[in-house]
């Protein structure tokens, strides 16, 4: 699975609450808590991402409280992928179960800027920065994760399984 977008760029420490804040904890759909992302910490970051983009970010991304709206708000902005050099344990998780892939990989995340464009090769953890030439690799997903993103989710992963193994 490829991806390639433009990246939004961020640092250390970007916790849940300024990810979606906890004032909009109430919203339920992903398109409403898309409305609100990253606005506590980049009040132009709707205005300038598009779907496919890439967030990339230095370590301990996600960190703070375990909500699952965070990860939600992200991938329905239109990130496609978030790269940093670190992820809080509980936010990858709760990634891969919505399907939105991470990749740690600390120098694609050092080495890239904002506005640089990458491509990214979710099975083979391959980041290429096509703005700087540069290529990277990250540790890919095992089967099984693949198999979780590339269905949208945890819950439309173990549909299919169900729905084939009754076939």
């Amino acid at each position: 699975m490829k991806l390639k977008g433009r990246v939004h760029k961020f640092g250390t420490d970007v916790n849940t609450d300024v990810i979606i804040p906890a004032r909009y904890l109430n919203l339920s759909e992903p398109s409403e808590l898309a409305m609100h992302c990253m606005e506590d910490i980049d009040a132009e970051f709707l205005t300038r991402v598009e779907p496919g983009d890439i967030m990339v970010a230095a370590t301990n991304f996600g960190c703070g409280s375990s909500r699952e709206h965070a990860p939600l708000a992200i991938k329905a902005s239109g990130i496609s992928c978030v790269i940093a050099q670190s992820f809080a344990r509980i936010f990858f998780r709760n990634a891969i179960n919505i399907g939105l892939p991470l990749l740690e990989c600390a120098k694609a995340a050092n080495e890239t800027e904002a506005g640089d464009i990458l491509e990214v090769d979710l099975s083979s953890g391959e980041i290429d920065n096509l703005s700087k030439r540069k290529k990277y690799v990250a540790k890919p997903y095992p089967e099984s994760m693949t198999g979780i993103i590339a269905s949208g989710g945890l819950i439309e992963y173990t549909k299919k399984r169900l729905t084939d193994r009754s076939a």
